[in-house]
């Protein structure tokens, strides 16, 4: 059984999907498919069950994903020792964040580490909160990043900047006029398009809403969508509100396509965490004080 196996198994395994898992780690379908099949013959067991044109996990294949995703953790750990010990000359950082900070708070900071570590290759994920709690504590996340707390007694957790989570309908929405908004006007004269279940953004939402005395379970919700900008679209061309970060649409209100309701929620952390016991990446230490230094935290 070589690396290159086990990668591949991975892929296929976390899509289930051969032609997906080919794109994703640059082989050919065929190729991945040979590789599966390889595996299957030589120790006798089957990975995967054959449903028409799809792919499923098989008990067996379920059991052995985690003990491939650790090996392959392991053995990239000690890749990337050797890789540091040239001092951040080569090597590669595997970043997770949830959405909104991946797509308006941390693009400026993973620049300054390029430019400082041009040698370094940043890998991207981007996910809701629990995908990214999840890939910290598995060891597939160097560090991470998310919006408010995750209750994980694994993962270290250090704050590095704060969000103002907004309210906003489009200008024809009755809330479009300022009114002061209580929680069960919330619950009773408006639709919602929300974030996944999940989500930070829809989390701290819901959290804002019951601090103010209001039953999450009450709201009218249209739509359920897993990007803030499909969220914000559905919304700028409908009569539904919703909640999102600032970050994401402050030029949307400039431009008067958005109006901010009268429901104030108090501002969330965005917080940085990584593996309490996991040794650290001098690259993930040289992204972590990037963050820190630039946000004065």
């Amino acid at each position: 059984m070589t690396l290159e196996q086990l990668s591949i198994f991975v892929a296929v395994a976390e899509r289930e999907h051969l032609t997906r898992a080919a794109e994703a780690i640059g082989l050919t379908p065929s190729a991945v498919s040979s590789a599966i099949k390889t595996l299957e013959r030589f120790y006798g067991v089957a990975l995967f069950h054959r449903v028409g044109r799809r792919i499923e996990l098989s008990e067996t294949g379920r059991l052995f994903l985690s003990e491939a995703k650790a090996t392959l953790a392991r053995a990239r750990a000690a890749e990337l020792t050797l890789a540091e010990l040239g001092g951040l000359q080569r090597g590669e950082l595997n970043v997770y964040a949830s959405q909104t900070i991946a797509s308006y708070w941390l693009p400026p900071f993973l620049m300054q580490f390029h430019d400082q570590y041009p040698g370094i290759t940043i890998n991207l994920t981007i996910g809701n909160t629990k995908t990214v709690a999840d890939a910290a504590r598995g060891g597939a996340a160097d560090i991470g990043f998310i919006e408010g707390d995750v209750d994980e007694p694994a993962l270290a957790m250090r704050e590095v900047a704060e969000d103002a989570l907004v309210v906003v309908v489009a200008a024809k929405h009755p809330w479009a006029d300022g009114r002061p908004l209580s929680a069960r006007d919330l619950t009773t004269q408006s639709s919602w398009v929300l974030r996944e279940a999940g989500s930070g953004t829809r989390s701290e939402f819901e959290n804002a809403l019951r601090q103010a005395g209001g039953d999450p379970g009450k709201l009218r919700i249209a739509l359920t969508l897993p990007a803030n900008e499909a969220v914000i679209t559905a919304v700028e061309t409908g009569i539904c509100a919703t909640a999102v970060s600032s970050f994401a649409v402050s030029s949307l209100i400039a431009q008067g396509r958005l109006v901010r309701a009268g429901f104030h929620i108090r501002p969330r952390k965005f917080m940085m965490l990584r593996h309490k016991e996991r040794r650290q990446t001098q690259s993930s230490l040289a992204l972590e004080k990037i963050c820190l230094a630039s946000s004065a935290l």
